[in-house]
């Protein structure tokens, strides 16, 4: 088997992943898709899209603790498990740091045969403000462990791809974890002005900086 087919088919290891976030100072869940196994994961689509019943209990039962929330991530294995193993933890350590004590981020949700858009019914039961899908991208040619990052504003189940915006390829040879974690933040802050991401909100995190405008004439002529 060809080893990009080899990363579709790695499973992630939960245990060791809540061990480096717990370290991190991280709460962690364990969710699980309707997806009960990697083949019908792969020929389902639609399972990996929504919460198996159990795991949406628990997640109803736990949401209540953790009150208002306005950034929610997921770590989601999708097509490479190991890409949210290498780099999800590092961007998470980055997002933590620059977003200062200010930012009300939620638990760390760990979701098994995942899609993108399961994150929109675990956002819309914890009424998470915007939510984060750290999920592994299809593996190419060139490398088994990119990430993705996704990003939901009003997070709840219907939402299309043209309503998040994304953040790809990264990994040791494509975007950092500190860089990506920039790129997020500006985003986020777009997001919270516009009340929306998707097409409505363009990437400009890279534009250089506007020049300072000349101050207004006072009034009284001074």
């Amino acid at each position: 088997m060809p080893w990009h087919r080899d990363a579709v088919q790695l499973s992630l290891d939960e245990a060791a992943l809540q061990a480096q976030l717990a370290g991190q100072g991280w709460e962690t869940l364990c969710l699980h898709s309707a997806a009960p196994d990697r083949a019908r994961y792969l020929m389902r689509p639609d399972l990996g899209r929504r919460l198996a019943p159990e795991s949406a209990a628990a997640l109803d039962a736990a949401g209540g603790r953790w009150g208002e929330i306005e950034l929610l991530p997921v770590l989601a294995d999708g097509l490479s498990a190991l890409a949210v193993q290498r780099h999800a933890p590092a961007v998470l350590a980055a997002l933590r740091e620059r977003a200062g004590p200010g930012m009300r981020l939620g638990p760390v949700l760990i979701a098994r045969q995942a899609r993108v858009a399961l994150g929109d019914e675990i956002g819309e039961r914890l009424r998470a403000q915007a939510v984060l899908m750290l999920i592994g991208e299809r593996p190419g040619l060139s490398s088994p462990d990119s990430l993705g990052l996704y990003l939901t504003w009003a997070p709840r189940r219907g939402r299309s791809d043209a309503e998040r915006n994304c953040i790809s390829n990264v990994r040791a040879e494509g975007l950092a974890p500190a860089e990506a974690a920039r790129k997020l933040l500006w985003l986020l802050r777009e997001a919270h002005r516009l009340g929306q991401t998707g097409v409505a909100l363009k990437d400009q995190s890279d534009a250089p900086a506007l020049q300072a405008q000349p101050a207004a004439p006072r009034l009284d002529g001074a």
